[in-house]
């Protein structure tokens, strides 16, 4: 059985297009990432599949049941972290999970050892008695998941679990996500827009630009539908050097972000004949490096844009519509 199946779900906003007929499917148990850039669509995709927000065509059911004929029925069977902070700073760890629990109606003699269970299991049983403000960006992140796991639910959504956490306090949070999913066997979809984040915690990723999906699979075999191994060199003219970049043993060259990419086979072999054309065209390599193929390179691969270009394009939409606005 599926814990999510999810048939061409649109969500339009007026002329704008958030998500466009996306499908797929979810297998109890797993760890399904859903990567792409600010405002590729995720959190969008997630609130639909949460029920938060009605979709403008298609379906979806979660845990067997549809978002449309029954959202009560899916909210008692999910457990959901937002991107943005909702706990209440003012009271306790215990006192957020308390209220969440009575909020779900979760009888007192159940409702108390469960929550001590969950605050030992993300490391805070020690912190119950403090008030949240007090709290580190990791642990109201770790509360956050306690809290949404306290009614016991079958799948667990997560927006961006460690967005503005530094690296240390993500990859704490990374072991707690993987020992819940491990330990617990809980289905969990989670949005993110960073490479590590997926290749770490997903057993599947689906890669989604502009509201469709471009890729879905394994980051393994996402991978290895490019193959080969990865140049990537800064140079003072790319447009020259990815013009000059020609030769049998070369797969594909893409410049992006000021950078050249250049895909081939046995790249230790081939990087000095890279040096002798930059020479022999007399330009400048400020900077090379040899890669095995990542999903930054899955990304350039099937967009022909980095994720850090389509971040920094949609932020100069969003600026230039704040400016039509306010005209």
């Amino acid at each position: 059985m599926f814990a999510i199946k999810v048939e061409n779900l649109t969500k339009k906003f007026d002329e704008n297009t958030a998500v466009d007929n996306i499908s797929f499917e979810i297998e109890s148990g797993e760890v399904f990432g859903l990567l792409g850039p600010n405002g590729a669509g995720k959190t969008t995709t997630l609130s639909m599949l949460s029920t938060i927000l009605k979709p403008t065509s298609g379906t979806a059911t979660v845990n067997g049941t549809n978002i449309l004929a029954d959202p009560d029925g899916v909210r008692k069977s999910i457990g959901i972290v937002f991107q943005d902070q909702s706990l209440d700073e003012e009271l306790t760890a215990y006192e957020n999970m308390d209220f969440h629990g009575r909020l779900y109606r979760i009888p007192k003699e159940v409702r108390q050892p469960k929550i001590k269970e969950l605050l030992e299991l993300v490391g805070l049983e020690d912190r119950k008695n403090d008030i949240v403000k007090t709290f580190s960006g990791g642990m109201r992140r770790r509360l956050e998941i306690a809290r949404g796991l306290l009614h016991k639910p079958k799948v667990l959504f997560l927006d961006e679990p460690t967005l503005g956490l530094d690296p240390q306090t993500r990859n704490h949070l990374w072991e707690y996500i993987k020992k819940l999913n491990s330990d617990k066997g809980i289905t969990i979809i989670l949005t993110t827009h960073y490479m590590d984040e997926a290749d770490k915690l997903c057993d599947r990723v689906a890669i989604i630009d502009k509201g469709k999906i471009i890729a879905m699979d394994t980051s393994q075999k996402l991978k290895d539908r490019i193959g080969g191994d990865v140049i990537t060199i800064k140079s003072n003219d790319s447009d020259k050097l990815t013009s000059k970049l020609s030769a049998p043993w070369i797969k594909r060259v893409e410049k992006h972000d000021g950078f050249v990419t250049v895909h081939l086979e046995n790249a230790e072999k081939h990087v000095i004949d890279i040096v002798n054309i930059a020479n022999k065209e007399k330009l400048e390599i400020g900077a090379i490096s040899i890669h095995k193929p990542t999903l930054e390179d899955v990304f350039l691969h099937f967009t022909g844009r980095t994720i850090r270009e389509e971040e920094a394009s949609t932020k100069e939409s969003m600026r230039m519509h704040r400016r039509m606005w306010r005209r």
